[in-house]
């Protein structure tokens, strides 16, 4: 998802190291400042309407949820937000009962017309049903959806049918303010984990009504939420700056790290008992190219640099240590395995490589097994990753580390054997393999122009190449290629996707059939795997669950609608006056707890 770098690689890592240490930047009115950059741009500030990693970051820090993780906990470990204690639930995960913190104001703004607003019931009523609105178009209602509150699908689908705007107003069963500081959530099916949702401060965070109402359209430009910033300036595509809710409530800092947990006990030592947000202001700028990044950062402009371009990691932290000429600047590291996957979606609607009959299916196996892996992960990935045997993600339930499985596979002679044993051969000798009706057969991914991408493309089109397969790569812009992946004229495109909980089923969504055309952007549509995957839906944790974890990953990987690729190890360094950091391992609202201290050159 990274653009163009505008040096060559081997340029950027010798001037690297040659960087001198400059003074930082001074900070505006002595206030504390968290300053770093995002690789993309983002795309708007609507909790309903933004999916992409860039604005969820920002609405983050901007909305809250009833439910948050610890800052320190691991593994994580959910505590109270804006819910004044853990909900009620009854025997069959039905009927969660919650009861919201009084005294809680959103920023003030001018849709409230100079009075206070304080944070009520009612408006997580609201917040939950703008998913369902068709009006909103949110790309994540199918997870809402999927979650089963009563009356809500039935709701939307009454605005998609009499093409009327969405009736906020009509009560349902699903969604209910008990009064005006409890919220219940009804379910038309056992939940067990619905906690997974009412967690998600970065999307399901509490959103006004006279907010929406007063900025319309134009919503996505206007955040105000209850959460301890709020965003001052924003020049699209460029910089963003948030500045601390001088409305906050008091809150404290405090986290609750393992007892052996020798880091996370310095950490909570250091900071427990001060006032949130630590920091006064953070300034996010929009730097694509790796290398003008990552020089920012040497260059002081930047406290902290997550996601260390792959081009640089050697040079940065040989052998998984931090360089010396780097550490004597109090510049420090962390390597962590993120909770991601990393695979190429086939579009199953496409002639070529869609399908489920068994010749069909063969192609997207042998493609498969003609892609090099290690070579990817070691060469282009600088060694940043662990290849994926299925597409659950670790530190995720149904994860299993010792599951092995053909994706992780590398065979060009099993590829050719499939390839020839359904019809895929040269009938017209021109070196390229035909379909099985003598059709050419020509391979359309879709990729990004940028440095890492092309690399990527190169070694693809080599592997394929290498057992006859033809590839004609198709490059765009990042968002042109998500809006041709959502209305299904993509052939195939490389994506990727992170947890946002704790539960191995949500990467499942992409392979579940309803769920087609949305989350399920492969399209791909199995009864066999839909079984598995409601089944899995409504079971408690347990050995029956994890058996049926190891059923939907040998479906998913039989019918290959996605080709896995890795498990990212990422890499972020910061200077020594950045206190409190540690890498969440699937939410995103970190910059409240994080202090950074005056920095000497």
């Amino acid at each position: 998802m990274k653009r163009r770098q505008t040096l060559g690689l081997g340029a950027a890592a010798g001037a690297a190291l040659a960087w001198p240490a400059l003074a930082q930047q001074p900070q505006p009115s002595g206030q504390r400042v968290l300053r770093y950059a995002f690789n993309t741009a983002e795309t708007n500030f609507d909790p309903a309407q933004r999916d992409d990693v860039y604005s969820i970051t920002i609405t983050s820090h901007i909305f809250e949820a009833l439910y948050n993780y610890d800052h320190l906990a691991r593994p994580p470990k959910v505590v109270p937000l804006l819910a004044a204690a853990m909900p009620e639930v009854n025997a069959d995960f039905t009927r969660w009962t919650i009861r919201i913190r009084p005294g809680v104001f959103f920023a003030d703004d001018p849709a409230f017309k100079g009075a206070r607003r304080e944070l009520t019931a009612e408006d997580f009523v609201f917040s939950f049903k703008r998913f369902a609105d068709p009006a909103v178009k949110s790309p994540t209602w199918n997870t809402l959806e999927d979650a089963q509150l009563l009356g809500l699908a039935a709701l939307r689908q009454q605005a998609l049918d009499s093409r009327k705007p969405f009736d906020y107003d009509r009560p349902i069963e699903g969604l209910r303010a008990l009064d005006r500081y409890t919220v219940q959530f009804n379910l038309g099916l056992s939940r067990p984990r619905f906690m997974d949702i009412l967690a998600a401060t970065d999307t399901y965070g509490a959103v006004a009504r006279e907010v929406v109402q007063a900025y319309g359209d134009k919503i996505g430009e206007h955040p105000v939420g209850t959460g301890p910033f709020r965003l001052a300036q924003w020049r699209r595509s460029s910089q963003i700056i948030l500045e601390r809710n001088p409305g906050y409530r008091e809150r404290f800092w405090d986290a609750q790290p393992a007892a052996d947990d020798a880091q996370g006990q310095a950490i909570l030592a250091r900071l427990k008992g001060r006032r949130l947000p630590l920091v006064d202001r953070v300034e996010v700028s929009i730097i694509e190219a790796e290398q003008p990044r990552w020089l920012s950062f040497l260059n002081g402009q930047f406290d902290l640099l997550e996601r260390l371009p792959g081009a640089f990691v050697n040079v940065a932290m040989p052998g998984g240590q931090v360089a010396p000429n780097l550490a004597r600047r109090g510049i420090t590291g962390q390597r962590v395995l993120a909770t991601d996957v990393v695979m190429t979606y086939f579009n199953m609607e496409d002639p070529v490589v869609g399908g489920y009959e068994p010749h069909q299916v063969a192609l997207r196996r042998a493609i498969g097994l003609a892609l090099d892996l290690d070579r990817e992960i070691q060469v282009i990935r600088r060694g940043m990753g662990i290849v994926a045997q299925s597409p659950v993600i670790p530190y995720t339930s149904g994860y299993d580390p010792k599951f092995k499985s053909e994706n992780g596979e590398y065979s060009p002679a099993r590829a050719k054997a499939l390839l020839d044993l359904y019809g895929y051969v040269d009938k017209d000798g021109d070196g390229w393999r035909e379909l099985p009706d003598g059709r050419p057969l020509v391979l359309r991914p879709a990729t990004q122009p940028d440095q890492t991408a092309r690399e990527l493309s190169d070694l693809w089109q080599k592997n394929l190449a290498a057992v006859g397969l033809r590839a004609e790569y198709q490059p765009a812009q990042w968002p042109e290629n998500l809006k041709g992946a959502r209305s299904g004229k993509l052939q195939m495109w490389g994506v990727a996707s992170a947890a946002s909980g704790g539960d191995g089923q949500g990467i499942l969504l992409r392979y579940y059939g309803p769920q087609s055309g949305e989350g399920n952007i492969a399209r791909f549509k199995l009864p066999a795997f839909d079984a598995v995957y409601d089944k899995l839906s409504q079971l408690a944790d347990g050995p029956e669950r994890e058996a049926l974890f190891r059923q939907a990953k040998r479906l998913a990987v039989a019918y290959m609608p996605y080709k896995l690729h890795c498990h990212r190890f990422l890499v972020d360094m910061m200077y020594s006056n950045v206190i409190g950091y540690r890498r969440p391992a699937y939410w995103y609202n970190w910059w409240h707890m994080v202090d950074v201290e005056p920095r000497t050159a």
